[in-house]
Parts: C-alpha cells; structure tokens; sequence
C-alpha cells in the first residue's frame, strides 16, 4: 500500500489500533500514521510491528515511549514539538487511547495549552465486546478493571448494583473467575451477563449465561487472553407501582414532569413514556 504524506496541523492525533486483527485499523488511522511529524506510543516495539505490518514508512522519525509510567517531563516534551509547529500522533498498546489506557493526562495538557486534540476512531474491546454479548446496548457504563482486592472489589461492585445500565468490566485471566463469584454474590445469580475472551482474535470466545451458570462455566478453568465481563443492567426484579409513584412524587417536587419522568425512568430502568404517563396522573391529582 502506498501513502499519501500529507502535511498535518500542530496537534494532538489520538489514533486507535487493533486490539488483535491487524487489519482493524482504519485507513484514516494509518494516513495519520504516515504523516505525523511525531510518533508517540505506549509500546513502541507494538507501534514499530503495526507500522511495518501496514508498510507504514517510519523514515527518521522517531517514536517516543509514552505510558502510565511516564513523567511529566515527556508531556511536556511532546507540547514543545506542538509548540514548534509539528502534529504529534499517539497509540495505545491496543485499542482506543484514554480507554483503560494511557494518554489522559497528555490529552488535557494539550487541549490546555490551545491545541486542537483529533481522535480518529477505530477498534475498542469495550464496543466490540458489548456489540457480541446479546445484552442491551442502549445504556452502558464502562468500569475497566475492579480492585485486586476482595474487599474493595466487593463495595465498588456493591455501588454498582442498582444501576439501570450494561456494566463492563476489563479482568485479568487469573482473577475472572473470582469477579464472577463476586458478582453473583452481590448482584444474584439470575442476572445475564458474558464473558469475551481474545476478541478479533485467533481464539475469540464469548459465552453467554446467568451470572451463576458463568461462575460454573469457569470454576477451575485455566484461561488466557484479554478478557471483558458484561453484565446485564439492574431492574430485572419486580417493581411495584407504589415504588414508581414515591419516586415521582419526590422528583416531581423540583422537576417538571417531563424531567422527572426521565430521572424516575432511568433510575429503574423502566420505558419512560410509561412513567411520564404516571407522572402526568400524579400531577392531576395536585
């Protein structure tokens, strides 16, 4: 494949990679490649296979290291090249940078100090593991990864139970059967939820199930590769009318109705046309 070099404006170009294919990267994503004037990466060994794999020209550019460990004399390094007129792109080992990887705190330093911050969108595990789940998708929260700790694990799991949303969690191969358990203990063992193992990968897997049908699946099971644990959102259980109207009286006491039915509707995780129907009945009768 030959590129095109055209000229970039001084900025920041967050550029997704492929969290396995090699292929999934966009063809947006390897123009910036090509014409950056500086390269940044998380792993420059991953940066350097990617660019080789694509025919990517490095010519004498060099890529600059950039990851969690990173001080912020390289933050800076990196604004002076901006500063100097040149664009600078940035990739993560794997996927979409920001996202359960680095480049926040590079991302905010630029923006700062006036330059333009371009994402050019592409592969995410968080997308592709929800796009393969079979739970809803119309809401979702992505928590990355849960505490090593039992304990902190279970209060931050704990908070979570009521959410009326798809939950996603990033976990290590060794630790997926103990979020498991930990799930099923505190949010029950009816809730569906799915395991995605090695996405885009060779050995891709994804199974489906009640919480406590997964923590079966998987007790004493080796297993290996990047792993995201879904869960389906909260709301499953009966709620009575009494809860629903309680509710809307309180919200109704600041909101308007259409604004409360929204709040009281996502809360529970019920239909909102529903409950502004219940809104706008509670509202006659004051």
């Amino acid at each position: 494949m030959n590129f095109e070099i055209k000229p970039l404006s001084a900025g920041l170009y967050f550029v997704a990679t492929p969290i396995g294919a090699a292929r999934d990267i966009t063809l947006r994503g390897l123009d910036i490649l090509a014409s950056a004037d500086v390269l940044a990466a998380e792993d420059t060994r991953t940066a350097r296979k990617l660019m080789e794999i694509h025919g990517v020209p490095l010519g004498e550019r060099r890529i600059v290291a950039f990851h969690d460990h990173s001080g912020k004399a390289v933050i800076q390094k990196l604004l002076e090249h901006m500063k100097a007129g040149r664009s600078v792109a940035y990739v993560s080992e794997a996927g979409t940078p920001l996202v359960a990887d680095p480049g926040y705190e590079l991302g905010v330093a630029a923006a700062g100090a006036g330059f333009a911050v371009i994402a050019a969108p592409g592969a995410s595990a968080v997308l592709a593991a929800l796009t393969v789940s079979g739970l809803a998708t119309d809401r979702f929260a992505f928590v990355g990864f849960l505490p090593a700790s039992k304990a902190a694990r279970q209060t931050e799991i704990a908070q979570l139970r009521d959410t009326p949303f798809t939950l996603v969690f990033f976990e290590s191969p060794k630790r997926v059967h103990e979020l498991l358990a930990d799930l099923c203990e505190i949010l029950g063992g009816t809730r569906e939820a799915a395991v995605c193992r090695e996405l885009t990968k060779k050995f891709e897997e994804t199974q489906r199930g009640s919480l406590a049908e997964l923590v079966a699946a998987f007790d004493g099971r080796s297993v290996k590769g990047e792993i995201v644990v879904l869960v389906g959102r909260a709301g499953a259980t009966v709620i009575s009318d009494a809860d629903v109207d309680t509710a809307l009286r309180t919200a109704l006491e600041t909101m308007r109705v259409k604004d409360a039915a929204t709040t009281v509707a996502g809360a529970f995780g019920m239909p909102r046309k529903d409950v502004y129907q219940r809104a706008l009945g509670l509202k006659d009768e004051t």
